[in-house]
């Protein structure tokens, strides 16, 4: 299938991205994700290794895209919780903020 990444006609086949990942470690994801195989890996990764672009040259739309079209399953960001209301606006930044890491 043809599809334009950061202004560049690549021809994209679900069984060529599934070579392409194949024994690449996934990265940690913080945001969007695509699932090749048994693996999730954000978007942006994927895009690196299938374009051979810098990750700044292609926007994660543009990967999530192409990869919904060859029929893989992507995630979007997580959403954020929503503390309960009753809190004040103290409780509830730091709610939002989390617990401080132990060092």
């Amino acid at each position: 299938m043809r599809c334009v990444i950061a202004r560049f006609p690549f021809e994209l086949t679900k069984s060529g991205v599934l070579d392409s990942m194949k024994g690449v470690k996934p990265e940690e994801a913080t945001g969007e994700c695509v699932v090749i195989g048994r693996r999730t890996y954000p978007v942006k990764q994927v895009g690196q290794i299938l374009t051979r672009q810098d990750r700044r040259d292609f926007s994660a739309g543009e990967v999530v895209r192409a990869m919904t079209k060859l029929g893989f399953t992507c995630r979007g960001l997580p959403q954020a919780v929503e503390p309960a209301r009753g809190f004040d606006p103290f409780q509830r930044a730091s709610a939002l903020l989390g617990v401080p890491a132990v060092a």
